[in-house]
């Protein structure tokens, strides 16, 4: 059964769409069998896996919407994830969602009939705490927050876990911190390293030891409808992302294996 993990952040521009498709393909580099949803209405992630967004037959709008099951608009990429595509039809299905009973349920309930076939879901949301974000965050298991070392980020991830704190007592009680990422970071800069410590010394081990930083071939790479790890392996930003994937996995393992000590535990007794 897929562990879905949101990727997620209200603040634009912080790494969010480069973090969902390169850990989706350094995921399935491991091998796992993951699946990468685009609930941004730019399309971002969709175009960044090599899917072009103006040519889908049907996309994460239409299986919001009722009107195609999750299975049929999947589509594998090039680096062998399989992506539910979204384009700028997001945009008419969160408004014609806001009416709709149950509306923060709709991804949830699609992906259930998908999720047996994967072990990570990722899911790319907007930068705003939007209902297709609140989408996420209702099916998702824990939240990845990708977040620059800067002081406005320290504010908005704020207002974020008040969010999440919020949704787990109304929608999703069992929704946790995956982890926070450090993206775009500069070693240089004075600030980010002070804001790199705060982090540090309120989330503790919350905070990935993966920094994801400044490199011109991360940026490079959407251009070419490739992940990093597809366009340069050996490049700096792909070496950050292989190390999150290793990450992600290892805290899998602890999990798994805290779950299997609990059952012998009550089988024991």
């Amino acid at each position: 059964m897929a562990r879905i993990i949101a990727v997620a952040n209200q603040k634009g521009g912080v790494g969010k769409t480069t973090t969902a498709v390169n850990l989706a393909a350094a995921l399935a580099r491991a091998p796992m069998r993951v699946l990468l949803v685009d609930l941004d209405a730019q399309g971002n992630a969709t175009m960044g896996s090599g899917i072009d967004k103006r040519e889908l037959a049907a996309s994460s709008c239409d299986v919001l919407l009722d009107e195609t099951p999750a299975s049929d608009a999947i589509v594998t990429t090039p680096e062998g994830f399989d992506l539910l595509p979204g384009n700028t039809d997001l945009t008419a299905a969160e408004l014609e969602l806001m009416d709709a009973e149950g509306r923060e349920q709709r991804l949830k309930r699609a992906l259930e009939s998908v999720r047996a076939n994967y072990d990570f879901i990722l899911i790319d949301c907007p930068p705003a705490l939007s209902l297709l974000t609140l989408n996420a965050l209702t099916a998702a298991d824990s939240v990845l927050v990708p977040m620059q070392c800067e002081y406005y980020a320290l504010e908005g991830l704020t207002a974020l876990l008040q969010t999440i704190d919020a949704l787990k007592g109304r929608l999703n009680p069992a929704l946790e911190i995956e982890g926070v990422l450090r993206t775009m970071f500069d070693v240089r800069n004075n600030l980010a390293n002070a804001v790199s410590a705060e982090l540090i010394e309120h989330f503790g081990d919350k905070v990935f030891r993966t920094i994801v930083p400044r490199n011109v071939r991360l940026a490079e790479a959407p251009s070419h409808g490739q992940s990093i790890v597809g366009y340069d392996r050996g490049s700096r930003g792909a070496v950050a992302y292989l190390g999150l994937a290793g990450e992600v996995l290892r805290h899998q393992r602890e999990r798994d294996q805290g779950a299997k000590r609990a059952t012998t535990t009550e089988t024991a007794a």
